[in-house]
């Protein structure tokens, strides 16, 4: 399932392939709960796989597509190179950055950590979260789209119902 719609408000979504039941951002709670999933979720870059793996943290904060949280054993470490700059979520702490160099090519910030995560959010502590926008991801095959103005990072799958705030007109949501 590759196929895409599109929607009134113009932004792109998976079309539902009907093998999960739906989830609805509007009812993940605030604040964010981590939850497992065992879906294999692949990151690449061109043709090079940055991660794979089946042992992803999905973050569900309410009105957010979830971000999935790689294991750092299962990201390819040389395709990384840290990035100046932080930022700080009331949530989970002090986020870094991370370039994906892969070849000739350069992804500028496409991907961030928490080295130190506040409480409850410490099993984020030695993973990897990428954007959607910048790299190519999947969960179990399909092709994630990403969360519109890209500043949550979300990832859009086919179970995933919005609205979803992020993109313009949403930010007093």
């Amino acid at each position: 399932m590759n196929d895409v719609d599109g929607t009134q408000d113009g932004r792109r979504r998976p079309v539902r392939s009907g093998t999960r039941p739906a989830e609805s951002v509007w009812d993940y709670p605030r604040p964010p709960k981590l939850v497992d999933d065992d879906r294999r979720v692949t990151v690449a870059v061109g043709r090079r796989v940055v991660a794979d793996t089946r042992a992803s943290l999905r973050v569900l904060e309410t009105s957010h597509p979830p971000v999935f949280y790689l294991p750092r054993q299962d990201v390819r470490e040389e395709f990384l190179r840290p990035r100046p700059g932080r930022t700080h979520c009331e949530w989970k702490g002090t986020a870094s950055y991370w370039d994906v160099v892969a070849d000739d090519v350069v992804v500028p910030g496409a991907a961030w950590s928490y080295e130190q995560p506040l409480a409850p959010y410490e099993a984020l502590r030695g993973r990897l979260a990428f954007y959607p926008s910048a790299v190519r991801c999947t969960v179990d095959g399909e092709v994630v789209v990403a969360q519109e103005g890209d500043f949550y990072g979300g990832w859009i799958t086919p179970e995933i119902e919005g609205p979803f705030k992020g993109g313009p007109g949403t930010w007093d949501w």
